[in-house]
């Protein structure tokens, strides 16, 4: 069963769970809210309790107050902070949230749950036109030291790697810095030698103008894995590469990872002996663990991940090239190619699919065409009539010829239906693979051409047949004035009374 994570509001009826949860995550302090303290945030200020689900369980929570930090000293204490744990200082009209508790179950730590709780707390931030996100910060690994180095000198060794604090290379990490020591801020607290950081994270867009209504996200990062095709020594092996790469866009924040065509291919090595049709075949039996390891990574590193494609075995038997969108709250989507080429119908004996879709995602609304779909014009239309803002073409070409159909295809895509596209490749030789012997790409996200955009329409590409990933941010918003007001608008001025394309049979109800 895939992990579906999921973060909402706290509710009352959540107290038990996240009692539980709690007291696993602080095993041997038997330290958890009371339920009428809860009840009280939960009345003072609902919007500023979080919790994440994993399958619809509470397992990490982070609570928070608004107070006016003009009221308090940087030196306060965390009874003062709460108004002795009773939340009277929280000011609905206050221009800071103060972070109370944040906590994971430790058994569902490497989620990265709690950075899931960080980022919720700064759209609040913003949402809310608060100044500064700020909370004092454990720091559990200074009793080990406190004979030898201040505070202070403890928390410059880790900010320079020298010592290994695993909260407060997190909050580090997650933009937050330290403001001042505190002495004596948590009684009780021994690890961290009765001290504890003020830490803050500033608000950037906050004005002094009242907050607007909010506004769904319009900068969107796009990472695209231009994957070079070796033999590998079994599923693991490619998965570590794999892995490698997810690891390396989620640093760079990017909000998708793309990855190319049937880039498992090389597996198929280990069956050349095997006529195409029966190889191909034995590549399906990967598939359902392929998309296991693609949920996982897509939860673990946060980042909606297109998984390229992979043969599926349908159920009459016949041989499909589909793929899925792993969002990175862990659930899963699946797309089909439509369009299977001659020689994919010859040698592996593909069927093409009926299924045609977009997919609404925290970083808009996307839609997926394998390859030589990208070639049909009127696949990324139906796409672009459901609302599509970018399109995803995951692709395998051989020659720099096969290329170019699917480059300026993907180029014509943009220009026509008035969204981004970005296309993923592989390079490189695969000399004991039949019919997957060699391979050419250039990555690369491809935008309309108007004046808000690049005069050639080319956002960003990669080396050719290079190994490496594309990180390349968009901005959604161009793509609303460009419909409105482009120089010419491709979507409204079609002329409906002349033509009209019906997508009764392939798009799925809404």
């Amino acid at each position: 069963m895939h992990e579906i994570i999921e973060i909402r509001h706290l509710r009352q009826e959540d107290y038990e769970a996240m009692k539980a949860a709690m007291l696993r995550a602080y095993p041997g302090m038997d330290s958890y809210w009371r339920q009428e303290s809860i009840a009280r945030l939960l009345t003072l200020f609902p919007e500023g309790q979080l919790v994440v689900t994993v399958n619809e369980q509470v397992v990490a929570a982070a609570l928070a107050i608004t107070v006016n930090r003009s009221k308090y000293s940087d030196e306060h204490t965390y009874e003062q902070i709460t108004g002795n744990y009773s939340f009277s200082t929280h000011d609905p009209a206050g221009d800071t949230l103060y972070g109370i508790e944040v906590f994971v179950d430790p058994a569902y730590q490497g989620r990265r749950l709690a950075r899931r709780l960080y980022e919720a707390r700064k759209e609040l931030c913003e949402r809310l036109n608060l100044r500064s996100i700020v909370f004092g910060a454990r720091i559990a690994g200074y009793h080990a030291y406190q004979d030898s180095l201040t505070p202070k000198e403890y928390v410059q060794k880790v900010k320079n790697r020298e010592i290994v604090d695993q909260a407060l290379n997190f909050q580090l990490a997650n933009d937050f810095h330290p403001v001042r020591v505190i002495r004596n801020y948590l009684p009780g607290d021994e690890a961290s030698g009765s001290y504890a950081l003020l830490m803050e994270w500033d608000n950037m867009l906050y004005h002094d103008r009242p907050a607007s209504a909010p506004t769904p996200k319009t900068q969107v990062r796009l990472g695209l894995v231009q994957w070079q095709m070796r033999l590998y020594d079994g599923l693991d092996d490619l998965f570590q590469q794999v892995e490698y790469f997810v690891d390396a866009l989620a640093a760079y924040r990017a909000d998708f990872a793309l990855f190319p065509e049937l880039f498992h291919g090389p597996l198929m090595a280990e069956t050349n002996e095997l006529a195409e049709i029966d190889a191909i075949r034995k590549l399906s039996q990967f598939s359902p663990e392929i998309l296991r390891r693609f949920t996982q990574l897509a939860v673990k590193y946060h980042i909606n991940i297109i998984t390229g494609s992979m043969p599926e075995l349908a159920p009459d038997g016949k041989l499909m090239n589909v793929g899925y969108l792993c969002r990175r709250n862990g659930s899963t989507e699946r797309y089909e190619k439509i369009h299977v080429t001659p020689n994919e119908a010859k040698y592996w004996a593909l069927h093409g699919g009926s299924r045609l879709q977009t997919f609404d995602t925290d970083s808009g609304r996307v839609g997926v065409l394998i390859c030589y779909d990208s070639e049909f014009p009127e696949l990324a239309r139906l796409l672009a009539d459901q609302g599509m803002d970018i399109l995803f073409v995951p692709f395998l070409t051989d020659t720099q010829t096969a290329y170019s159909r699917v480059r300026h295809c993907a180029q014509a895509r943009a220009i026509e239906n008035e969204c981004y596209v970005a296309i993923a490749g592989s390079v490189g030789n695969l000399p004991r693979v039949k019919n997957m012997d060699i391979q050419y790409a250039q990555s690369a996200v491809l935008t309309p051409c108007d004046f808000a955009f690049p005069n050639t329409g080319v956002k960003s590409e990669a080396t050719p047949n290079t190994e490496m990933i594309l990180v390349t941010d968009v901005d959604l918003s161009i793509l609303d004035k460009l419909r409105q007001q482009g120089s010419v608008q491709n979507l409204r001025n079609r002329r409906h009374d002349v033509y009209t394309l019906s997508s009764a049979e392939l798009m799925p109800k809404h």
